[in-house]
C-alpha cells in the first residue's frame, strides 16, 4: 500500500517526502480532531468496577 502511494505522489524523491509528511499530517489532525472525539464516549474507559470505600 506504501508503494502504491509512494507511486502515486508526483515529483522527485525529496517532493514525495515533503508530501508524505503532509499527507500523514493530515491524516493525524482528522483523526484528532473528528475520529477521536467521535469514538470516545463509545469506549469504556470511564466503566469502573471498583467501588470508593
Amino acid at each position: 500500500m506504501y508503494g502504491f502511494i509512494w507511486r502515486l505522489l508526483p515529483g522527485n524523491a525529496l517532493i514525495k517526502a515533503l508530501l508524505s509528511i503532509v499527507l500523514v499530517l493530515a491524516v493525524v489532525y482528522v483523526l484528532f480532531q473528528y475520529v477521536f472525539p467521535w469514538a470516545e464516549p463509545l469506549l469504556p474507559f470511564n466503566d469502573v468496577t471498583v467501588d470508593n470505600q
